[in-house]
């Protein structure tokens, strides 16, 4: 029988695990935080979170543990201590994006550490907005026995959960999630960047395909905050670039010569200071560039 409200420690409350947090707390989940910056668990303690003093300190207290920080370095770092601290048969939901590699690694820290310790691989798909909203894509991999026991807080976190298989099938599918959003968001930059060079706006470019096929909600959605000049960031382009790192790391940059002439000019982009700005920022440099020649 499931169990419902077991106790959840989240481990890393920055944009995705704060929103991700709130969404429990409001689900009636009892709701354990840390991060590595205090202060960001303030206001979550203010809703009825209890702030821990370490990964080991959070995890002795939940029977689930979410870990959602930057990459599989970070990931195996905050586990050294939370490892040792689960109880038998406590699962630990790996919902960070670290790729297939990333993944292999803690599974394999899981085995030959804590076996009796329950490893879920669960990253998820969405932003900033959809993470509040409990609006995302779960991309859930693992034990089916254990699934009842994640309910709740899938159901708290996203609004469809895609059990996908064995531990590491997750990850696999949210690099081909990722590789999808790069080429719909370079689609959109060249295009808009494009556009602007033949003295069109991008309010036309919304008005002529925003209904149409060719674009998807995301894309309209994203002309509308570009045709607003609106470049903070749902999705930063320096994680966009992480991710189609991991990608190509995962794929060989000689198969998917499309996608690896993306990350260099991604790159390039970062490297000139606008790595925290949305994704779309690249549309902005794309047209500044071309004006320059």
């Amino acid at each position: 029988m499931a169990r419902e409200n077991e106790p959840v420690a989240f481990l890393g409350v920055g944009t995705m695990g704060h929103a991700m947090a709130t969404r429990a707390l409001g689900a009636g989940i009892p709701t354990i935080v840390w991060n590595r910056n205090a202060d960001a668990t303030g206001d979550l303690v203010d809703l009825g979170a209890r702030a821990a003093e370490s990964p080991a300190d959070a995890a002795g207290r939940a029977a689930i543990v979410v870990t959602m920080v930057t990459d599989a370095d970070a990931v195996l770092e905050i586990a050294k201590g939370m490892l040792a601290a689960l109880a038998p048969s406590a699962i630990w939901v790996q919902m960070s994006t670290i790729g297939d590699r990333g993944t292999q690694r803690v599974e394999s820290l899981v085995r030959a550490e804590r076996s009796d310790v329950i490893l879920v691989d669960a990253p998820v798909s969405g932003s900033k907005g959809p993470a509040e909203q409990g609006q995302l894509t779960i991309f859930a991999s693992g034990p089916e026995a254990i699934r009842s026991r994640l309910d709740p807080l899938f159901d708290a976190l996203g609004r469809r959960t895609i059990w996908v298989g064995p531990v590491g099938t997750g990850s696999k599918l949210k690099l081909v999630a990722n590789t999808w959003l790069a080429l719909a968001a370079e689609a959109l930059n060249v295009s808009v960047a494009f556009a602007h060079q033949l003295g069109l706006q991008t309010e036309s470019v919304a008005n002529a395909l925003g209904d149409g096929p060719l674009v998807s909600a995301w894309q309209t959605a994203k002309l509308e905050r570009i045709a607003r000049g609106d470049f903070s960031a749902q999705f930063a382009l320096s994680l966009a670039l992480k991710d189609v790192r991991l990608a190509l790391g995962d794929a060989g940059h000689e198969r998917f010569e499309v996608l690896a002439t993306l990350a260099e000019e991604w790159e390039d982009v970062v490297a000139l200071g606008f790595g925290d700005n949305d994704l779309t920022i690249v549309a902005q440099v794309l047209e500044q560039q071309a004006g320059r020649e």
